[in-house]
């Protein structure tokens, strides 16, 4: 980003240029929400309590990734006006398109699942409630969340979510001694542990989820940027780059939060978690009764916040397979919303062991993200969608980089699975 290019407008003061900064702020912490999701806590826990600090690379090269691919999908969102479903209905054969927004769903679906499955787990754990039943009162309260609201006010309320859950996981980090040095080290130095490979690729599910592509595209899209003119368009390119990176660096600090209270509280004592309420039960003795609640209530909130924007992004991909924009009273985005939460609902009464479910929900997530990352490279690089603003051939080849790093943990993944067989 060229710095001295956003403060080129010498006749507007300083202060009102911060406060354009901080009014575009917005699309990100939205999909900042879908990335710091109960999924996110069950891989993150998963690598804490199991590795100890030595995954904590994963989170950082996956939020460099994201922050690549986000703003490149928010890219496409300004300057085409189309969100990258219905850009790849608009641009793409039928056939393939369909092949790939259909995985698509079905990532989202499999995002659903952590949403509402996390969210039952948290009201099980504060109040008592039945899994099953805990699942269908998230079902219904993000629905009705997404079906009531205005783009504005699920903003709002999607910012203050993440604001209590980073609020709550900083509280955490004070009541643990972190150690400083080998957190340091493990965020910088790539290692892999014999038989990590699924708890890696869980890690870079839950931080690069595609969903949240179709969403960012769409959020920045709706605003319709591409009718102002170049100028607006230029400017709006640059804001939102540091929506992204502000955003995207919320996610990886709460990411990051949680592997230390892990690494901390149970890798250390020789604990290893396989199940959320199992987490947050041991938080108690280990770190005091006041964390356990911290815990349970931010389990909640995120449970509230992510499921809400993995709603919105099924009705997202639905709508844009038609060649329509997302819009919560339009028939298929209902359709579409309706398609991801219910048969989400519907797999977790046949799970047995939720904690696994949610690191398996992420898994497909990074199995799925290669058909993401290189439709949208095709997408974002094509004059005749992008016009002058298409992809340098730098920017191609690190999206090409990032397609194939990730299609290659997914190969690795996948020789760890038949030897296990």
């Amino acid at each position: 980003m060229n710095w001295k290019e956003f403060w080129r407008d010498r006749e507007k003061p300083k202060l009102s240029a911060y406060l354009d900064i901080f009014k575009s702020l917005g699309p990100g912490l939205i999909v900042a929400v879908g990335f710091v999701d109960p999924g996110n806590w069950a891989s993150n826990i998963a690598a804490g309590s199991t590795y100890g600090y030595q995954l904590l690379w994963v989170v950082t090269i996956s939020t460099i990734m994201l922050i690549i691919l986000q703003h490149n999908a928010a890219h496409l969102g300004i300057v085409s006006g189309k969100c990258l479903s219905e850009a790849a209905t608009a641009y793409m054969n039928r056939p393939l398109k369909n092949f790939i927004l259909t995985t698509a769903m079905l990532a989202a679906v499999s995002t659903a699942l952590a949403e509402l499955l996390g969210g039952a787990i948290a009201l099980q754990m504060l109040f008592g409630v039945p899994l099953r039943i805990g699942a269908f009162l998230m079902l219904v309260l993000s629905l009705y969340l997404q079906f009531s609201h205005s783009y504005q006010r699920v903003e709002k309320i999607i910012v203050l979510f993440v604001s209590l859950i980073g609020v709550a996981f900083m509280a955490e980090i004070f009541l643990v001694p972190v150690d400083w040095a080998a957190a340091r080290s493990g965020w910088v130095t790539p290692i892999l542990p014999a038989g990590a490979m699924t708890v890696v690729m869980s890690v870079l599910g839950s931080v690069i989820m595609p969903h949240n592509l179709f969403l960012h595209s769409e959020v920045i899209q709706s605003q319709q940027f591409h009718l102002s003119g170049p100028v607006t368009i230029e400017k709006k390119l640059r804001t939102e780059y540091i929506d992204t990176i502000f955003s995207m660096g919320v996610g990886w600090a709460i990411n990051s939060a949680i592997i230390f209270i892990a690494a901390t509280a149970f890798f250390s004592s020789g604990i290893i978690v396989d199940d959320l309420a199992q987490a947050g039960n041991l938080l108690a003795p280990i770190l005091g009764p006041l964390s356990a609640d911290i815990f349970g209530v931010a389990l909640l909130f995120a449970g509230i916040a992510a499921s809400l924007t993995s709603s919105m992004a099924g009705g997202c991909i639905f709508a844009g397979m038609v060649g329509e924009p997302y819009d919560s009273a339009d028939r298929h985005t209902k359709i579409g919303s309706l398609l991801t939460m219910i048969p989400a609902f519907l797999l977790i009464l046949f799970i047995e062991s939720p904690f696994e479910g949610l690191i398996w929900s992420q898994t497909f997530l990074s199995i799925q993200l290669p058909f993401t990352i290189f439709t949208q490279l095709y997408l974002t690089s094509s004059k005749r969608v992008m016009g002058r603003y298409a992809n340098r051939p730098v920017t191609k080849v690190i999206l090409w980089g990032i397609g194939l790093l990730v299609t290659f943990f997914n190969l690795l993944l996948l020789q760890d699975l038949f030897t296990a067989l």
